[in-house]
Formats: structure tokens, sequence, C-alpha cells
């Protein structure tokens, strides 16, 4: 059987496909990404010189240039300084960066799209800064954004084609996609292991885990401003540290908190303070946190205590991170006197004791970071770990996914007892069902499946 990338390849030849455009997403977004070196390490700026970022810094707490403590090598020399990033090419001039001494020392202006006609970055004394432009084919390929963002749920052309399929033909091109996609996670989780190292890689993985959809974005960036590194040398400060630099240690949520509560901030605070002058974003930095629409037990600031407590054990969980079972065991059995009864800083004790990390977060880490990077490492068990590792609950992407490939044939729940399995739907969904203009009329994938038979 051809190969999956071989198959998406046949399916939306590069020649008949029309470059779906780019929107990008706000600027601290695509920061956390420029930090976690998604977008690479080697450019080539404006002016035709070479760049190799050697050190992609510290993220700046306050006003001035985004990123502080920078290496960069250009056509051979080593410059050390400031880095700001920006969407346009223009914003250098509209933020006023060009008459801000703040910005005189910047070594490299880092842009997404650039300006036309074209406009140099200069400081306040009239210096060129040299300036890269991300190319949109890179910008594309870390963004990953299908054309849709969803597809209805309707039994798709492609259905009576994998009906058609031989059972092992079928699970081939399922194993298929799912490695392809798990070579994409790897690929993401070794590029920030490449910047920062392993230890680094975990510890942004576990705070994306936490944060799931709505606030992963924000976890990510509170795990880069506060590496683990830093962490695990401050055992004692993590929780203060952890919400203070979240914006949770503030007069109106100790205000609204039961005295329980009030008590637990007391103590954060009065560690708090001490080094607030040191870790507190100014407004503009701030991490910005979905809170709306999330049940209490998903609430960012119980998967902050969560992020702490491993934070507190983190030689255990390095340990660990290689022993998946040992994890899966080990996560499922933390506590923590405070959070293992409060879904908030300002709810209510619960006298039902509430998991730390639930089960579903725990496979997420584990499918999604874990075993990926220990499989693209050359771990020889992980792919078997991979393949034998049960379903999670069937979220709402892979329910519309498997209803366009499956419908409701009787052996559908037979596709959906492992991760795996989970995660080919989720590829082929992304890759076909959310690429295709025509909402499965025009779709050629039906086409190249009956070559399969």
């Amino acid at each position: 059987m051809q190969s999956y990338s071989q198959l998406i390849q046949n399916t939306f030849p590069p020649y008949l496909t029309e470059e779906a455009p780019t929107d990008l997403p706000d600027e601290l977004s695509l920061q956390a990404l420029w930090f976690n070196g998604q977008f690479g390490r080697e450019f080539t700026t404006t002016d035709q010189q070479a760049v190799t970022i050697k050190q992609f810094g510290f993220w700046n707490r306050s006003a001035g240039p985004d990123f502080l403590h920078c290496s960069i090598e250009i056509n051979g020399e080593i410059l050390s300084g400031p880095i700001e990033l920006d969407t346009h090419a223009s914003d250098w001039i509209t933020h006023g960066h060009d008459s801000n001494p703040a910005f005189n020392e910047v070594i490299l202006h880092v842009v997404f799209q650039d300006s036309v006609p074209r406009q140099f970055s200069r400081t306040e004394n009239h210096q060129n800064v040299p300036k890269v432009v991300i190319p949109t084919e890179i910008i594309s390929e870390v963004l990953q954004y299908p054309r849709h963002a969803s597809a209805t749920a309707h039994i798709g052309r492609c259905y009576q084609p994998l009906k058609n399929l031989s059972e092992p033909a079928l699970e081939s091109l399922l194993k298929n996609a799912a490695k392809h996609r798990c070579q994409l996670k790897a690929k993401r989780l070794l590029k920030i292991q490449e910047a920062h190292g392993t230890d680094q890689t975990l510890w942004i993985a576990l705070a994306e885990t936490l944060g799931y959809r709505p606030n992963k974005s924000a976890m990510s960036q509170l795990a880069q401003r506060l590496p683990i590194h830093y962490l695990k040398q401050h055992t004692s400060l993590s929780s203060a540290l952890l919400f203070g630099t979240a914006g949770f240690l503030h007069p109106e949520i100790h205000k609204n908190a039961p005295k329980d509560s009030q008590q637990w901030l007391e103590e954060l605070w009065q560690t708090w303070w001490q080094h607030r002058q040191q870790h507190e974003l100014s407004p503009e930095r701030s991490i910005q946190w979905t809170r709306s629409g999330i049940r209490p037990i998903n609430h960012p600031q119980r998967r902050l205590a969560a992020l702490s407590c491993v934070a507190q054990h983190w030689p255990t969980f390095r340990k660990f991170s290689s022993q998946t079972n040992h994890l899966l065991d080990w996560l499922k059995q933390l506590e923590n006197p405070f959070w293992s009864h409060h879904y908030t800083l300002t709810s209510k004790r619960s006298e039902k004791k509430l998991s730390l990390i639930g089960k579903d977060r725990i496979r997420d880490l584990l499918i999604n970071h874990i075993l990926p990077l220990r499989i693209a490492e050359g771990d020889e068990r992980a792919w078997n770990q991979y393949l034998n590792y049960p379903a999670p609950a069937v979220s709402e992407s892979v329910n519309r996914a498997s209803t366009r490939l499956f419908g409701q044939r009787d052996d559908k729940k037979k596709w959906l007892r492992h991760a795996w399995k989970h995660q080919a739907l989720l590829q082929i969904y992304h890759d076909f069902c959310l690429e295709d203009l025509s909402d499965c009329t025009n779709c050629p994938f039906p086409e190249q499946l009956q070559q399969l038979t």
C-alpha cells in the first residue's frame, strides 16, 4: 500500500492545489511559537544576510523588545541582545520602535508579513536593524490550518470505498495515518527540544495538555516564562511563582474567596510579594485566560495547581516519562490538601475528593506528546505502547470523522477502541474533509480509496 503522505499528494497534487490564505494568530501566540523554535533557526535577512539563532533568550516581562539576552550569528559574526517580533513589518514604525531608545540594542527584527513598499527597521539613532520575514510556506507548515474549521457530520462518499476495503487494508491505511500524525507531533516536539532541551520540552507538553483546547496557548506561554530548570532550583516557590505570574494573586480574587481559600492565598502572597518585581508581567504582556464556557473541573486555576504539583516532584515525573504505566499511575494518584477539595480559588470547599489530573488528560499527554517523542528518539517499545493504548472518550471531532468515514456500519466501535485509531481518524478528517471545498461532492479521496480495493 502507498504511504499516507503519498495518498495526500495523489489526492491533492501540488500543481492543482491553490495555496490557502494564512490567517495569522495573535502576536503573543506567534511569539510563543517562535520561542519554541517552530519556525526554525536558519534564516536570510531582507538584505540577503545568513542568520542563525543561537539562543532564543528570555521573554521580556515589561515594556521594550519581546525577547532579551538572545544570541544570533549573522555572516559569521556573533551578536547578543534583544529580538523584536512583530506581525507586520510596518509595526516597527506604527508601534513607535523607531523613536524608542529601548529598541536601540535590538539585534534582529522578525516579521510575518512584509510591507509594500518595503520599509527599513531603523533605531532612534538611525542604525539599521537586520530584518527577517518568515516565509509563507513555513508559516503554513507550522500553523497547519486546514481550509475549514469543521465539516458537517454526515456520511461521506468515502464510506462505500472504505466498506469495500479488506480489514487488513483498512487497518494499514489507518496505521499509516496515525503514524503520519505521530511524526508531525514529534517534529514539533523535537524543535522545542533542540531549542530548550528535553526537560523543557516535557514541561511545555504537560502545560499544554493541562490547558486543553481553551487554555493550551496560555499554559504554554506560562511554561515558557517560568521554565522548569528555574522552578527546579526554586521548588518551594513554584506555586507562588506560577499563580502570581499567571495573574491569579490579586486583591479582587482574594476579596471574593471563602475564608479557607483566603488563608491559602495569603500563604502564597507572603512568598509572591518578595519575588513579584522579578516575575510580574506588565498588562500588555499578561497571559490571556479563557474562563467562560469551561466546566469547574477544567478551570485554569485547577490546571495550574496540577502543573505546580508536578513541578514540585519533577525528578519523579522526569523518571517516569519513559515508563508509560508508572507515569499513568503516578499522575492519577497526585493530591493536594487544598486543590483536592476546591474547583477554583473562589469556590466553596467540595466534600467530594477531586482528581488533580483526570484520566483523559493523562492519556492525552501520553498519546500526543510522550509517546511520539519517544518514538522519534528511537525507543523500540514506544510504538507498540502507542498501538495498544486504550481510547479516550470520543471527542466531537472524532465523532464527526467516524460518521463521515464509517457511518453506522456494524463494526464501527471496533475502529474506535484504541487511541491510535482516534488519531488516524482525526488526521484523515484534517487532511481530506477539512481541505475539501465541495463538502464531499467533488473530493478526490474516495476515488483514491477505490484504487486501494
